[in-house]
């Protein structure tokens, strides 16, 4: 598949470099990499992956309510999630499991919130200031901007001091472009020079509807019409997603206003456990994106660069210990308790909770039985 010269890609699907003309700017950050942090990156997606494949099976062994796979957008997750600082805080949408992971989180969070054992997620700010997943697509570019917002007027950025900026991170996919809550945080974003990124994982598929049906011009161009910048990337080139996803941030925090990001990758299995993608797309269409996996290619880099199979078998190896250990604790896990969904709805103790957790023991009581 010859490279789109509009597409920043520092390397090529057989993992050699081969920069694309829109990668100039960005080409001393993609090609400065040491390769220390090349084995990191590989590590991060081949720990995603085999925790996915561990959780799909989980799914359909009736552990699990809802699997949403991540599968083939390791690149695009892990790159961008490693270009975030510690104080920048990051919206996910749904399959976010690489940038949970990057950001510090148990994996076993994830699976908790999946087989319906949590009423919310995790704590943001004792893990990585990751915010909780969002099932309501799109709407988590509001509550993005409306954070990004505060960190502005509070001071946050555009201060001179990159090591104390902060920026915000927020992704979703390319049917949630279509969502008016999306298209309305890009008119604040835009009108207020917040200091965040947008990143699109155009996974080609929203469900079942093509992205060519979405939108008539490559989602990246939407930007201008917001007036901020925008740039596509291919999602599979970690190199890549790393630098771009780097210099933007670097500008929101400087105070230079928000960006939007297009990554290009795609979405090798299906939407989540409940669809059949064989329905509405081609064998030939999944083929031709496999052969692009974004861990195939970094590892063939790696090699180029000298690193020997023993180091990448021990990566495996550990990924493959790590998708154990999720599985074992996933099998231990138990319901929790009815009082669970009165904690956290406020961040200090609040009367109305009392009450309603109150009337629902006494409910509860009155089956002969506990809350």
């Amino acid at each position: 598949m010859a490279a789109d010269p509009e597409t920043v890609s520092v390397l090529d699907e057989h993992g050699a470099l081969q920069p694309t003309a829109a990668a100039e700017p960005y080409a001393e950050r993609a090609l400065g990499v040491p390769t220390e942090t090349k084995l990191r990156f590989l590590e991060d997606m081949v720990t995603t992956r085999a925790f996915d494949v561990a959780a799909a099976n989980l799914q359909r062994q009736g552990h699990l309510a809802l699997w949403v796979p991540s599968y083939g957008q390791e690149a695009a997750q892990v790159g961008s999630g490693r270009a975030a600082r510690p104080q920048d805080t990051l919206f996910p949408a749904y399959r976010e499991h690489a940038v949970a992971m990057v950001r510090g989180l148990d994996p076993l969070a994830i699976i908790r919130l999946y087989r319906g054992a949590t009423h919310g997620g995790w704590d943001p700010a004792a893990n990585g200031n990751f915010r909780v997943y969002c099932l309501v697509i799109g709407s988590q570019t509001l509550h993005a901007t409306g954070y990004a917002m505060g960190v502005q007027l509070d001071g946050l950025a555009g201060t001179g001091d990159p090591e104390r900026d902060e920026a915000v991170l927020v992704y979703f996919g390319d049917g949630a472009t279509a969502q008016g809550d999306t298209n309305e945080a890009l008119v604040f974003a835009a009108s207020y020079a917040t200091p965040q990124v947008f990143f699109i994982q155009n996974n080609h598929w929203a469900i079942s509807v093509p992205v060519e049906r979405q939108s008539r011009v490559p989602l990246y161009r939407r930007a201008s019409g917001f007036g901020i910048p925008g740039v596509r990337v291919d999602g599979n080139d970690v190199l890549a997603v790393h630098a771009v996803t780097g210099a933007l941030l670097d500008d929101a925090r400087a105070g230079r206003g928000p960006a939007l990001i297009e990554a290009l990758t795609y979405r090798i299995g299906a939407h989540t456990s409940s669809d059949d993608p064989t329905k509405y797309r081609s064998e030939e269409e999944l083929q031709r994106w496999t052969l692009r996996d974004p861990i195939l290619r970094l590892r063939r880099h790696l090699e180029h660069d000298g690193v020997g199979a023993e180091v990448l078998d021990e990566i495996d190896a550990r990924a493959q210990d790590v998708a154990a250990d999720v599985r074992r604790r996933a099998l231990e896990l138990t319901d929790p308790p009815l009082s669970l969904m009165f904690e956290h709805v406020y961040s200090e103790e609040h009367p109305r909770m009392r009450e309603q957790q109150a009337w629902l023991e006494r409910y509860e009581s009155s089956f002969g039985g506990g809350a």
